[in-house]
């Protein structure tokens, strides 16, 4: 990343923040200022000592300085803590809202852990960035500049051989920082794979206990977390470096200034009290360079951070377009239509070749078919999940908004994700306002009510991490129920009934018997006891619709449907006899 780069995205992270930057600088400068009065009082009271008075007002003025020092240092450290909080907070909440709204297509290519290292590590190094640089590192340069002009005035020979010691630990520093930009960057980077391998191994831990894969996980995760302790730990030594070189150079000077100093005072160029503030100004010199060195370090750290942040930024996200009639020709719309849909995950290779339907208001559709023929795919694309490359999905014939397009139709996945919390919140989210009667409704229809009957705390008992505390067939009813409290007007359900036992699976028959009266359903099937109870089914296969009917009808026209209803397995092709 080019320096230009860098500092247009410094300027940019610094909007809304720069007043309180620029107070936190302000404070420091006080700091500065008043440490600067302190050699002079100093160096007096020393030549009066020498004389055999007590300055008892200069003794009182020293202590006040030191005071109101100490105060306004303190107050620009925590307005820097403040505002380096603050603006995490702020970026935290931009990076999270942005990956919300981020294409899935965009986030199937990247990897989950690290985009939680990216959001959580890395803006923690952004704030350390503004709590260590921005402000301080303003404050050591103007603060070493009124320290050299004090030490030229006060002795510009002693100062000629502090400025002679300080260049050689500056240019030292200088290549330290070099290096550290890149192994900064390196070290997120590794940070955040291993975040990846261990967000991948726990969300798949029970597939590692089956496969008795702890051992090689283990090892994969040890290279992992080896490859991020080598790349800080050289991080750590480069930012090492840096305190040895500074304190050498201080006490080098010292050393110098006391030799040369003591000299002068004896052949009568200077008095004791000059010589005393000479080297009590020269010491301040460390704390303004080593701020400027902070001040470089946390730059060259934070901008790979800032750079990886602002990769998440990038992201594309999901845009509503304008929303859009499409002319019907005086009938009816479906309440979903797919139009000459045509989509590919690689679009080198369609998985849907010119699929199209109509789903009407009321009524249960069945999809049929063998695996990877695109069924799934279907519904990703009606849950606007992906875009088709060519072709459009509709509801009541519009393009509506996502918001607006989601909330007409609900999903109900195979693998019915729950999230961490009660069963009641699980039902709830995303439900907008359900009362008790409506959830006693859907616990019917959907055959839970046996199941909150026995838990221990009924519907407010935590279901796990992803809902491990309920069986399959368990989290499928609740996923159902969920789907039904929002009202849609399409329920897509991806084998309802791959969970449930013969009951269970009667029960989900006459309940969705009872919704596909008020609304539409679309149900990917594979018991053809589903299928037989559909109004019509569509066979796709092979990325498109080969043939469409009742299950009667596909009985006498389809051999293929006829081997699929029999569960004698079929050799996929495009067409049907």
């Amino acid at each position: 990343m080019s320096d230009r780069a860098r500092l247009r995205d410094l300027r940019q992270l610094t909007r809304g923040y720069r007043r309180w930057i620029g107070g936190a600088a302000g404070l420091s400068l006080l700091g500065s200022a008043l440490a600067l009065a302190q050699p002079l009082l100093a160096g007096r009271a020393v030549d009066a000592a020498a004389g055999g008075r007590v300055p008892w007002p200069v003794f009182g003025a020293l202590a006040g300085l030191f005071t109101a020092q100490a105060a306004a240092l303190a107050l620009a450290r925590y307005v820097q803590a403040h505002t380096g909080e603050t603006m995490t907070r702020d970026l935290r909440h931009a990076v999270t809202v942005h990956l919300l709204r981020a294409r899935l297509s965009v986030l199937d290519r990247v990897r989950t852990g690290d985009l939680i290292a990216r959001a959580c590590g890395d803006t923690a190094v952004v704030k350390t960035l503004v709590a260590q640089s921005l402000g301080t590192g303003v404050a050591g340069v103007v603060g070493l500049v009124a320290i050299v002009v004090m030490l030229g005035w006060l002795d510009v020979l002693l100062l000629g051989l502090v400025v002679v010691l300080f260049a050689v630990a500056v240019g030292s520093l200088l290549a330290v920082v070099r290096r550290l930009r890149v192994a900064s960057r390196v070290a997120q980077t590794a940070e955040g794979t291993l975040a990846a391998d261990l967000e991948r191994v726990l969300g798949g831990i029970r597939t590692v206990r089956a496969c008795r894969a702890e051992p090689v996980e283990a090892a994969r995760l040890h290279t992992s977390a080896g490859r991020a302790y080598r790349e800080n730990l050289r991080m750590a030594g480069l930012v090492a470096l840096s305190g040895p070189t500074n304190d050498l150079a201080v006490s080098g000077a010292f050393l110098v200034v006391l030799l040369v100093g003591a000299t002068r005072v004896a052949a009568g160029e200077t008095t004791l009290g000059e010589l005393v503030a000479f080297t009590l100004a020269m010491t301040y010199l460390s704390a303004p360079i080593y701020e400027i060195f902070q001040a470089v370090s946390s730059v060259q750290q934070g901008s790979g951070a800032l750079h990886r942040i602002n990769e998440v930024l990038a992201l594309p996200v999901e845009r509503d377009r304008p929303v859009a009639v499409v002319p019907m020709g005086g009938r009816e719309p479906p309440v979903l239509e797919f139009r000459d849909v045509w989509f590919g995950y690689d679009r080198a290779r369609p998985v849907l070749r010119g699929i199209s339907f109509a789903v009407p208001s009321c009524g249960h559709v069945a999809l049929v078919g063998p695996s990877g023929a695109g069924k799934s795919t279907i519904f990703a694309l009606a849950e606007r999940f992906y875009e088709p490359d060519h072709g459009r999905v509709l509801l009541r014939g519009r393009l509506l908004p996502y918001a607006r397009h989601r909330a007409v139709v609900g999903l109900v996945e195979q693998d019915c994700p729950l999230l961490a919390g009660t069963l009641r919140e699980n039902l709830l989210y995303g439900a907008g306002p359900a009362g008790d009667d409506d959830l006693t409704r859907v616990l019917a229809m959907t055959g839970l009510i046996p199941v909150v009957a026995a838990l221990p705390r009924g519907l407010d008992t935590p279901v796990g991490e992803r809902g491990g505390r309920l069986s399959g067939g368990q989290r499928q009813r609740v996923a159902i129920a969920r789907c039904l409290l929002s009202r849609p007007e399409v329920i897509l359900l991806d084998e309802p009934t791959a969970h449930l036992d013969p009951d269970g699976e009667r029960a989900l028959a006459a309940a969705l018997r009872e919704v596909a009266r008020v609304c539409a359903l679309v149900v990917i099937a594979h018991r053809f006891s589903t299928v037989r109870s559909a109004d019509r089914v569509l066979v796709v296969d092979d990325g498109v619709v080969a043939a469409d009917g009742t299950h009667e009808e596909l009985l006498r026209s389809s051999s293929y449907y006829r081997r699929l209803a029999a569960g004698v397995p079929a050799q996929r092709h495009r067409a049907f006899s």
